[in-house]
């Protein structure tokens, strides 16, 4: 069922010509009325309604593109490499586009919210970035905004994170063209890269996670497992710890790590750990930061690997094992599809990246470990 102006003016307890006013900003209304009219919006999910609505998603010059956080080169480079791809001709009239970049802190109501409000705005395109939250009511509050965003015309590709659910599933329709997901092979470069600190001779692994909630993480970690799992490795969890993807956060988890490392060995209840896998390049830069600070020779003493290959990685000391996202070229892709400049892959869902980069930040276990 639609719903109407006049449905969020009888929900808001106000008259249709406040909700206008409210909506398109253009007369002074009180404070307590906006919130009131705001509030009613989103409960009842209004949007401009009818075949207008729907022409205007399918002509709007605007395009937004989501990220956990600008400052992570990870989304930075997600987000300048999509832009880069959506300017020029092309847009209402034949004109530019605008690509705004929304900073959701990884924060799920803030994603909840850009979505509303792009939706509002009868966005052309909207790219979402990163794992998604591991989240049934999350999952299925998102699935209904790009649902209502879809059947307007509007294109979503979700940039990284897995695809929905089949169409049917979750109520998405059939929308062959305007939902894509571009996923990363996160799974399988982490069993690489596992796979290539146990083929050195390590036995005992250090893991610095990502957020629990996260998809990345949850994949991450199952690659890492099946590595260990299939070279009769036991799954420690003494030798898990989750965080941010941030240094802060690459800091902390090593030096824990080496304690509990430490004091298993010294109670003859392990052997020591002789490598740290982290969630990101990043966490691996304040691990290494970490084992110095403890007068630890890297890869001498401890093996370091991190993810995605970020532009720092060759240039840490020494130069990090990581695991490959092809980041630029994803991102690129994802605007050329969310333009309509490049066909999307059959089936609307494509696997991208995952290769394995080996540098110096690893090396065989000393003898004696």
């Amino acid at each position: 069922m639609t719903v109407t102006l006049s449905d969020v003016a009888a929900r808001a307890r106000v008259s249709p010509a406040t909700v206008s006013r409210v909506l398109n900003g253009n007369y002074p209304v009180a404070a307590s009325t906006r919130d009131r009219v705001l509030r009613a919006v989103d409960e009842l999910d209004y949007v401009l309604n009818g075949p207008a609505s729907a022409l205007a998603a399918a002509t709007s010059d605007l395009v937004g593109v989501l990220v956990n956080d600008i400052a992570d080169p990870f989304f930075g480079i997600l987000a300048s490499a999509v832009q880069s791809e959506i300017g020029g001709p092309g847009g209402r009239a034949g004109g530019e586009r605008l690509a705004v970049v929304c900073n959701t802190g990884g924060s799920p109501e803030r994603e909840l919210t850009y979505l509303t409000l792009l939706q509002r705005q009868r966005a052309a395109a909207v790219v979402l970035t990163g794992g998604a939250v591991e989240s049934a009511e999350h999952g299925d509050a998102v699935a209904g905004k790009l649902r209502k965003l879809v059947a307007a015309g509007t294109r979503v590709v979700l940039l990284g994170r897995p695809p929905l659910p089949a169409a049917g599933a979750d109520g998405v329709p059939e929308a062959p063209g305007l939902l894509t997901a571009l996923t990363f092979g996160n799974r399988d470069g982490a069993r690489a890269l596992t796979e290539h600190l146990i083929g050195l001779g390590h036995r005992r692994i250090g893991y610095i996670a990502g957020p629990r909630e996260r998809t990345t993480t949850r994949h991450r970690l199952e690659g890492h497992r099946e590595a260990l799992a299939a070279a009769g490795l036991a799954d420690d969890p003494a030798l898990l710890l989750h965080g941010p993807y941030d240094r802060a956060s690459g800091h902390r988890a090593a030096l824990e790590l080496l304690d509990r490392s430490r004091e298993g060995a010294a109670a003859g209840r392990t052997d020591r750990m002789t490598a740290v896998v982290a969630a990101n390049d990043t966490v691996a830069l304040g691990a290494c930061a970490a084992l110095r600070e403890r007068g630890l020779s890297i890869p001498a003493d401890v093996s370091v690997a991190g993810f995605d290959d970020l532009p720092f990685s060759v240039d840490a000391v020494p130069a990090l094992t990581t695991v490959r996202l092809p980041l630029h070229e994803a991102g690129a892709r994802a605007g050329r599809i969310a333009t309509g400049r490049e066909t999307p892959p059959e089936g609307g869902v494509a696997l991208s990246g995952g290769e394995l980069t080996v540098r110096g930040s690893t090396a065989p276990p000393r003898a004696g470990d």
